[in-house]
């Protein structure tokens, strides 16, 4: 008796919305702050340019899982087949230096809402983020089976809840707003946008989940990523249309200075309380949702690398390499959350799931796919040459605002 391969209109929406879960996450909440300074309009361009490369890219590597049909399929192994040993460590560490910044960047952005959500002062930040860290470490802890339950209630809040700060925010949107423009800054809105389109890690239990049909995965990460898209160019033109470039602490320039979710500016700007609570509740489960997921895959490949590589198969070493580190860079450095994006993905995610998969398509294919490849190759490449700059202080780009002028 032939084997049903059909995949239920039923099965693809529910895996559309595991790709959409995957990516609305820390990156909604840093998005109105970063393209807000470069402008509403030339920022939504590249929004979709970048979101467009990032599609192409999850299109590369849902390829390579279908030819794997793995369990265990991993994207250093993929990198080691096409790139050698070189390729494998080069995309180890990155994979593990954009989880560890992610994680990094929840845990800090997770302990500033709390803290802002109950009035906490600054002095307690501390036991703010190591009640925070054990409580998701513990959910983690709990298994998959409590992970996926958890996420499940988490999501359920997270729609509820933008959709009520949208509603809320739409009347202070102000043309003003959305007309300025910084194009000298826009450079620096891409490592929020490729974050924000970050899912790719999720790739191979979309190809599982949709049976391995090509044409299926395809259509169904193009339909989760088109909903995450319309979310995100809605909630820009909310928060970068209701928040003024300066102005004090209801303002996007104000939470630049101060790393911080556009959620906590807009609660100033409108001195709501109802507004604050729902919008800090969002924010709350939006990062926290995201955060178990990331920890469980951070998990999940820290046992893998020291199992396969070192041999060692010890439950609570692998959880103390997976959680200690960036629960210490949280604790010492607490007021990085959109730095921390940025590092993340300027660096990690570009180099993993934007240049790499780009070569592998480059190797794979001829003709005017081939040249597409290359042409989404180098605008990655540049973005990252340019994060580089930044990042070593070679080139300082800061918003074109009168805050900054003199400076």
């Amino acid at each position: 008796m032939e084997k049903d391969n059909s995949v239920s209109f039923f099965d693809r929406m529910m895996v559309s919305l595991l790709v959409v879960g995957g990516i609305i996450g820390a990156g909604i909440l840093a998005l109105p702050v970063n393209t807000g300074l470069a402008g509403f309009i030339p920022s939504s361009i590249n929004l979709l340019l970048f979101g467009a490369g990032m599609f192409f890219t999850a299109i590369v590597l849902s390829r390579e899982a279908v030819i794997e049909k793995t369990d265990n399929f991993n994207y250093p192994s993929m990198y080691r087949k096409y790139l050698g040993v070189t390729g494998k460590w080069v995309a180890t560490g990155a994979n593990l230096f954009l989880l560890y910044g992610l994680l990094v960047a929840y845990i800090t952005g997770g302990s500033t809402i709390i803290s802002n959500l109950f009035n906490i002062p600054a002095e307690y930040y501390r036991p703010v983020t190591i009640g925070f860290f054990f409580i998701l470490v513990g959910i983690i802890a709990l298994g998959l089976g409590v992970v996926v339950k958890v996420n499940a209630v988490f999501t359920v809040l997270m729609f509820t809840t933008f959709i009520a700060i949208v509603v809320m925010g739409l009347p202070h949107v102000k043309a003003q707003n959305l007309t300025y423009k910084d194009l000298q800054f826009l450079p620096c809105t891409v490592p929020i946008i490729v974050t924000a389109f970050n899912f790719h890690n999720v790739i191979p239990t979309v190809c599982k989940s949709l049976k391995w049909d090509n044409r299926i995965i395809t259509k169904t990460i193009l339909t989760g990523m088109v909903i995450g898209y319309a979310m995100y160019a809605l909630w820009m033109f909310v928060g970068v249309g209701a928040l003024p470039v300066e102005g004090g602490e209801g303002s996007l320039i104000y939470a630049f200075d101060n790393n911080l979710p556009a959620t906590i500016p807009l609660s100033k700007m409108m001195n709501n309380e109802l507004f604050l609570v729902i919008a800090m509740v969002f924010s709350l489960v939006a990062l926290t949702a995201s955060c178990i997921a990331n920890s469980t895959g951070l998990l999940a490949f820290v046992e893998d690398l020291m199992a396969n590589t070192f041999g060692v198969r010890n439950k609570l070493l692998c959880v103390a390499v997976a959680f200690i580190p960036p629960f210490v860079v949280a604790l010492i450095f607490h007021g990085i959350f959109l730095r921390a994006l940025n590092i993340v993905g300027g660096f990690g995610i570009i180099l993993l799931f934007g240049i790499l998969p780009s070569v592998i398509a480059i190797s794979k294919t001829k003709g005017w796919r081939r040249e597409v490849a290359f042409l989404i190759m180098l605008v990655f490449l540049g973005a990252f040459v340019f994060e580089i700059f930044q990042e070593t202080g070679l080139l300082r780009i800061k918003p074109e605002v009168e805050y900054y002028k003199g400076n």
